[in-house]
């Protein structure tokens, strides 16, 4: 196919949530290619584990890019990540595309997005003359992509992200053809209950994406995979609505992304004994342990009666450059990420990266 679904992963954490959408977007049958750009700080294992939910993982790097992304970088630093992420325009060897952000889930098959035309997305629940670029249909041009970087130097971005740089630059998306305004199920707000609870109750049930917007994530939640559910206490405040999405959510971490870390470690014991690797450039924010319920427990897969809540934190402080890490058990929350260049190997035989 030369249609493709596109996500982005800046690090390890946010690869967890990319795992959990392209995951979804097979569970549903997507027909077309499933895509992640990563940059250079996501660690060798998470790249492996990428590339058995992906059919491409491409690495995009801002240093090794043209001079104009240099200028632009240097004039306004705050855009990294923005300028990242405009590098979904230079996959020129795809007609187009559909981009999701790794903080989404996928409901329902959505292939249908593809006979939409660029620039088409969802408004914004917050600013509704706006369009949210969570979830947008795009069209891969060099020109494009060159017009953007040239836009993110001249103008910034209102709200400092790639959200505002985008609707400044597509400006005419609330006014000029109402054919591309996406219907919020297709990016429904995790927690849209809480600001019109009758409005969900009518058409939630028709929702095809849902997005986890705001800073609590679903792997910063507690989760019991004993009763299947996250756990509301800490966690801040979760309505029925959110609890539900959250639930599937981890109920798809548990039952599809946790094996492949397991199947990896089989694979690496065979062909490293000892399982011992050095680390070596790239940070990796990573913890090596997740308590429980009942306190702490090994850091691996819950077995069957074993009442292990696991969760993330966010990102901790990078290994020092050369680490030696002995992975002993499977992570089990998207925070309990062990790296090792000794995967590589794995990596390079049924993986497909290429450096964009």
């Amino acid at each position: 196919s030369d249609q493709a679904f596109v996500t982005l992963a800046t690090n390890d954490v946010y690869c967890h949530g990319a795992l959990v959408l392209g995951q979804s977007l097979r569970d549903h049958r997507a027909t077309r290619r499933l895509v992640v750009l990563v940059t250079p700080q996501v660690s060798n294992l998470l790249r492996v584990v990428l590339s058995r939910v992906f059919d491409e993982v491409i690495e995009v790097n801002l240093i090794d890019s043209v001079d104009y992304i240099h200028l632009a970088f240097l004039k306004r630093p705050e855009l990294g990540v923005t300028l990242t992420k405009l590098h979904c325009w230079t996959l020129t060897h795809y007609s187009k595309c559909v981009f999701l952000d790794a903080d989404t889930l996928v409901l329902s098959n959505i292939d249908e997005l593809f006979s939409r035309t660029e620039f088409s997305a969802a408004p914004d629940p917050g600013w509704p003359d706006c369009f949210n670029s969570g979830v947008f249909v795009f069209q891969p041009s060099l020109e494009t992509h060159g017009l953007l970087l040239q836009h993110a130097t001249d103008h910034g971005s209102f709200d400092g992200a790639d959200q505002g740089l985008l609707n400044s630059f597509f400006s005419s998306w609330s006014t000029a053809d109402i054919q591309k305004h996406l219907p919020f199920i297709y990016n429904l707000s995790s927690n849209t209950a809480y600001t019109y609870s009758p409005a969900f109750k009518q058409f939630g049930s028709s929702a095809k994406v849902v997005h986890f917007l705001g800073s609590m994530k679903p792997w910063n939640y507690k989760y019991n995979p004993q009763t299947g559910s996250v756990l509301e206490e800490g966690s801040g405040p979760v309505n029925q609505h959110q609890t539900s999405f959250l639930n599937l959510w981890w109920g798809i971490y548990h039952r599809s992304i946790l094996p492949l870390y397991e199947n990896i470690r089989h694979e690496d014991e065979q062909t490293a004994p000892g399982h011992t690797a050095q680390l070596g450039g790239a940070g990796v924010p990573c913890s090596s342990s997740a308590p429980t319920a009942e306190g702490s427990c090994a850091n691996g897969v819950p077995r069957s009666g074993e009442p292990c809540t696991s969760w993330a934190e966010g990102p901790r402080q990078p290994w020092p450059e050369r680490t030696v890490v002995v992975v002993e058990e499977t992570p089990t929350s998207p925070d309990a990420c062990p790296a090792e260049d000794g995967l590589l190997s794995v990596f390079r035989e049924n993986g497909n990266i290429a450096r964009h």
